[in-house]
């Protein structure tokens, strides 16, 4: 009896995984056809993978951006979206729930600002090509990128742990009623 409940509990969170997904791939691919907006679409495409970490834990969470990503890659008419998503947006959810679980608030923003800038670098050095259709044309230097990058994405995370707090209280409680 405990087995099958163990069975029912992982293919209830498989599934959830699954829903995460399908959903952060339908907002990467509105992002891809969006003819503005596409930076904020990416960024709430990763709020699924956020929801499959808090109610499936980080093995869901990697379902979830794995899936969608490799989807995205495959399926999107713009794979811009979908690249972006990969490095940063979408991989953010659980590097977020790592960084978080060192339990110490200087070793934590660190963390956060490497994995940032590590990503901001990739992007600018490596794959500029892609990435500059998503900048607008003020922040065509270097520096002015890391500045604002590093600004907005603190304002991004701020607002991404509002929306998991909500997410924690309101909809992950309900699904646990249910089940």
């Amino acid at each position: 009896m405990q087995r099958r409940d163990e069975q029912r509990a992982a293919a209830e969170r498989a599934a959830l995984a699954g829903v995460f997904g399908a959903l952060s791939l339908l907002t990467l691919y509105i992002s891809a056809i969006a003819p503005t907006g596409r930076l904020g679409l990416v960024a709430a495409a990763g709020i699924f993978p956020a929801g499959a970490v808090v109610s499936g834990g980080l093995s869901a969470g990697f379902f979830c951006y794995g899936a969608a990503g490799l989807l995205g890659l495959l399926l999107l008419p713009d794979k811009a979206s979908a690249l972006l998503y990969l490095l940063l947006f979408g991989l953010w959810p659980m590097m977020k729930s790592l960084i978080e679980g060192l339990r110490r608030l200087a070793l934590e923003v660190l963390c956060k600002l490497l994995f940032l800038n590590g990503v901001l670098s990739l992007l600018w050095f490596g794959l500029r090509g892609v990435f500059l259709p998503f900048l607008p044309a003020a922040l065509s230097q270097s520096w002015m990128v890391y500045l604002v990058g590093n600004v907005g994405f603190f304002i991004y995370d701020l607002g991404f742990s509002k929306l998991i707090a909500f997410y924690t209280v309101r909809v992950d409680k309900v699904l646990r009623k249910r089940g």
